[in-house]
């Protein structure tokens, strides 16, 4: 007998990876031919989610970010949140490093 979870799991389609030459495509089927969301992604077997986030990325650009960030501000946001985490782990190791020789100078 097969579970729930494994009828599931097999019916999840795999991951797929786009180009952005064909993201570029499918958010100007939606932009600049005005045509819907749901209609594109349908005819491009795309879920609906993900263009929508296509399409909200390639507004904010084309706004120069005032509709949201850019692509270059998202690129920076994620080069600092990744420089920000390293450094909090390099902190968190010199206050156990502190601790310790403090603890053995005593």
């Amino acid at each position: 007998m097969v579970s729930k979870m494994e009828k599931l799991a097999k019916a999840k389609r795999p991951r797929r990876r786009f180009t952005d030459e064909f993201k570029a495509g499918a958010v100007a089927l939606v932009l600049d031919q005005h045509r819907t969301i749901a209609e594109v992604a349908r005819d491009l077997d795309l879920t609906r989610s993900a263009l929508d986030k296509w399409v909200e990325h390639a507004c904010a650009d084309r706004s120069n970010g005032k509709t949201g960030l850019t692509t270059a501000e998202r690129e920076e946001l994620t080069a600092l949140r990744r420089e920000n985490r390293q450094l909090k782990m390099e902190r968190d190791l010199l206050k156990k490093w502190a601790a310790f020789f403090a603890k053995e100078t005593t």
